[in-house]
């Protein structure tokens, strides 16, 4: 059931993500960033955090998740260091998912090379 849950809801955040991409005029990277504004926005407001644990990696893996995942650092940070957690907490927070897109990145740049589109 768990896995029916990650899928229903990951899929209906691409589902709302590709109806953005072919009605609308947004381009693929502002559409990105509002899925990671609309995640610190609804874990600010206390709505992402019971999604989160209903549907897991469903709701903590899509972009939307990072943007909660990195407001909630931010959060506990400032709690524990004051202003100073600010800067600091979402990078801890989101350190790993950081190190493992750049090591795919670097991976995938060792391995594919790049085409001219002409």
């Amino acid at each position: 059931m768990d896995y029916l849950k990650a899928f229903l809801v990951g899929g209906l955040f691409c589902l709302i993500g590709q109806i953005l991409i072919d009605k609308t005029k947004l381009t693929p990277a502002r559409i990105l960033v509002s899925y990671v504004v609309l995640g610190v926005f609804l874990g600010a407001v206390g709505i992402y955090k019971p999604l989160a644990e209903f549907a897991g990696a469903g709701a903590t893996v899509p972009l939307t998740g990072f943007g909660y995942n990195l407001a909630r650092g931010v959060k506990e940070a400032v709690q524990q260091d004051g202003f100073l957690g600010i800067f600091t907490g979402g990078l801890k927070a989101c350190a790993g998912g950081i190190a493992a897109a750049v090591a795919a990145g670097l991976l995938a740049s060792l391995i594919f090379r790049t085409k001219d589109k002409s």
